[in-house]
């Protein structure tokens, strides 16, 4: 499922491509993607220039170039969705589903599942019941405001970490990489840290989040355990002991026993 660091590359190919650029066409494949009627989300946003989007958390929100900022394109990707730019006049993939066109090409809106989609905003009170109850971008959360959004209720780290009204973002990948970087397990308490387990949390939240988006994605590197967890005989790349998996609030985690002591 598409995290932070996939956001943060898709914001990157709306920037590069289409920022500054009039759309010169949308086209609507499948109706089922966008949440209203195709022919409104069309109408709002042909002939519109696009301006300098942002993240919050998994959402991406692209404004226009106006004094309001405002309509707005809310982008959730789901499990399969991505922006995918095309250079000049190319062939509709089977899985596009909205078609942005520019005079230079074409911001593809590509799902296979269709979970999510996106939405239209044309006043910000549409923003706010969209996003309202997001906590702050995990990229950008203080040590400070990380512990006190997590120790509001004791809880397990793992869920906590992943409840996106605490900080948003954070997915599967991320959080089990952050935890084996912080050498805490996922089943400790949010009332079990001490200070040095807090910085040491949020340091390599940032590290983790830092590299990721570089590339567009948590990496499957050797050094990573990433980069283990999906092999038959999974071992932890700094100790070698055989991985752990188990199911923590609903979601497969995996971490290693030694270097995550619980």
């Amino acid at each position: 499922m598409p995290e932070l660091p996939d956001v943060e590359g898709f914001r990157r190919v709306v920037a590069d491509h289409v920022v500054g650029s009039k759309v010169a066409s949308v086209r609507v494949l499948d109706a089922g993607v966008v949440r209203t009627s195709p022919e409104e989300f069309a109408r709002n946003l042909q002939g519109r220039v696009i301006a300098e989007p942002s993240r919050c958390g998994k959402w991406l929100r692209v404004p226009t170039r106006n004094r309001s900022g405002y309509p707005q394109l809310l982008a959730h990707f789901g499990m399969t969705g991505a922006f995918v730019w095309t250079p000049g006049e190319q062939a509709d993939h089977r899985h596009d589903r909205v078609v942005f066109e520019f005079r230079d090409g074409a911001l593809r809106y590509r799902d296979m599942r269709k979970l999510t989609g996106l939405r239209l905003a044309t006043e910000p009170s549409e923003v706010e019941e969209l996003l309202g109850d997001l906590g702050p971008d995990a990229a950008g959360v203080s040590r400070r405001d990380l512990r006190a959004r997590l120790t509001r209720t004791a809880r397990r780290i793992k869920p906590a970490l992943m409840d996106q009204t605490v900080v948003a973002g954070l997915g599967n990948l991320c959080v089990d990489e952050i935890l084996w970087r912080s050498r805490l397990a996922p089943t400790l308490s949010t009332t079990d840290l001490d200070a040095a387990h807090w910085a040491r949390l949020h340091a390599r939240l940032g590290s983790v989040l830092r590299s990721s988006s570089r590339v567009g994605h948590v990496p499957d590197r050797p050094s990573w355990l990433t980069g283990h967890r999906d092999e038959h005989d999974a071992r932890c790349p700094r100790c070698s002991t055989p991985l752990t998996r188990s199911k923590i609030g609903g979601r497969s985690t995996v971490w290693c026993p030694r270097c995550q002591p619980s």
